[in-house]
């Protein structure tokens, strides 16, 4: 193989009163650097000294190694093989292959105030201000566009990673050792914080904070917000653990109540939900630009960049594991369920989400999954009526979350959406599945109640018949205040917050427990 051998590079110098450029070249060891700054002096005042800034967890609560990683998997996810390739060439290698189709949006990510707020009081005092990222070139250079504030920007490219040391390097080359100030938030910015005038951290660990603490260099710590237990119960969607209470159905409508019986059904739901959590953490990281530009999504915490995008890579396999061990000590035909569910939800994040109808029956069939979980967790045979009352239910209840998906895109005026398979035009024909589905899971219950099946589990089976009028009745009612847009995106989550919807819960248990 050939030695490396440096490439130039220009160093675009703007004269203070002139109106052109002058190349000045350099020795170049792959590294990018934009520059379009006036001269300065090689000891600068204190005043005027530049002022260097990080962008990954630092600028931005974001990294943009993950994001564009989990962007690229989310839209092709064959992509997988290409980017083991790159990253066997070298992590500089890998952000170039990720930055090459990337789609990037730098108006919608989670800026720092407290950052922009040195830069623009740097920028009033006069003071030149860099961006210096190991970030490919393509999006630091996006991300310096839109801000609008930076004198010049250095970044990676194909062949060099410009973080840690080469970072230092590179800056003391351009600006002298301690010629800079420098706003980093890691470990990888303590080489540069050795060599820069001042340091100034941002949400960086206590350990690193020690090993700064120790230098020479003058240390400043901006304020920023951590993560709670709430911002983490958030992430994991504790709220949504209300759904993996399907477990329980078999065993209610079995009635076995039985202290064996209902420890297994609580270890089939623990089990449940910390898959479940794994698996919505890894949807947030696949959608984490579409969720930024939603009314709502938003304020999600990896959206918003109240938890490290790193941290919620590191709590997937975590939480899966947990589901694994928790699953197997319930019985091996459970694990098996649990890991179809898995299986299930990764194809919807990865692909069937974005495929029209396929990705609403799916998410009755997760759904349907997690009542077919209970019942082999305890062993029992599961109903048939049961399966199939639940699939039409959560069929409607599905349409009904797109309908308010397709609603709120239609009344701002937005375009069709992109990471569905689904127009706004579609809205009435949603509405209209999401009844017909509906009534037809009343139908599946009365067939059900009309049956000889109900006369094995029920004395008094014609009490029943008054739970059909309150299906009824609930099911009109979502579809109501969804097409008048009083329904929350999630209409699983609407009715556990909604009092009449919870009364009606309340008076069809009364009724299933007078019937028995």
């Amino acid at each position: 193989m050939a030695p490396f051998e440096p490439k130039p590079l220009f160093l675009h110098r703007r004269g203070i009163g002139t109106s052109y450029d002058e190349p000045v070249e350099r020795p170049y060891g792959g590294y990018d650097v934009a520059w379009n700054a006036p001269e300065w002096d090689d000891s600068p005042d204190e005043k005027l000294r530049p002022l260097v800034v990080d962008l990954d967890g630092t600028l931005i609560a974001s990294d943009l190694l993950i994001e564009t990683a989990f962007s690229e998997l989310g839209r092709r996810p064959q992509s997988l093989l290409d980017m083991c390739t790159a990253l066997s060439k070298g992590k500089a290698a890998l952000k170039h292959r990720l930055a090459e189709p990337c789609e990037f949006d730098p108006s919608t990510l989670p800026y720092d105030p407290e950052v922009l707020a040195i830069i623009r009081q740097a920028k009033e005092d006069g003071r030149p201000v860099y961006l210096a990222s190991a970030s490919h070139r393509r999006l630091v250079e996006a991300v310096a566009d839109h801000i609008g504030l930076f004198t010049g920007w250095f970044a990676s490219n194909e062949t060099t990673n410009l973080a840690g040391v080469m970072k230092a390097q590179k800056l003391v080359e351009i600006f002298g050792e301690r010629g800079f100030d420098y706003i980093g938030n890691d470990a990888a910015d303590l080489p540069v914080w050795e060599k820069a005038a001042k340091a100034i951290a941002i949400r960086a660990p206590a350990g690193v904070m020690r090993r700064l603490a120790k230098g020479t260099t003058e240390v400043e710590c901006l304020p920023c917000s951590r993560p709670t237990w709430r911002t983490w119960a958030k992430m994991l969607r504790v709220h949504q653990y209300a759904k993996n209470a399907l477990v329980f159905a078999p065993l209610l409508t079995a009635h076995l109540f039985t202290a064996g019986a209902v420890i297994e059904a609580i270890m089939a739901f623990i089990a449940f939900s910390l898959c479940a959590s794994s698996i919505y953490i890894l949807n947030d990281l696949v959608d984490l630009q579409d969720d930024r530009s939603h009314r709502t999504k938003c304020n999600r915490p990896l959206a918003s960049g109240a938890v490290p995008l790193l941290h919620g890579v590191m709590a997937i396999p975590v939480l899966f594991l947990g589901a694994i061990a928790i699953a197997s000590a319930v019985s091996l035909p459970f694990l098996g369920v649990l890991l179809g569910y898995f299986a299930l939800t990764t194809a919807y994040t990865f692909a069937l989400k974005r495929m029209m109808l396929l990705d609403v029956i799916t998410l009755a069939a997760l759904y349907s999954v997690r009542v077919l979980g209970g019942a082999v967790a305890l062993d029992i045979a599961v109903s048939k009526w049961l399966l199939a009352f639940s699939m039409m239910i959560f069929m409607s209840l599905a349409l009904i979350k797109r309908f308010v998906e397709l609603a709120a895109r239609r009344d701002a005026d937005l375009p069709d959406p992109t990471s569905r398979d689904y127009k706004n035009g579609d809205l009435e024909m949603v509405a209209a599945l999401a009844a017909a589905a509906g009534f037809n899971a009343v139908t599946i219950f009365a067939l059900y109640i009309s049956s000889t099946s109900v006369n094995t589990l029920y004395t008094r089976p014609e009490i029943l018949w008054l739970v059909g009028p309150l299906l009824m009745y609930w099911i009109a009612r979502a579809l109501m205040l969804a097409n008048r847009r009083q329904m929350d995106d999630d209409p699983v989550v609407f009715a556990l917050k909604d009092r009449i919807s919870l009364a009606t819960i309340g008076t069809a248990a009364v009724l299933f427990f007078a019937a028995v």
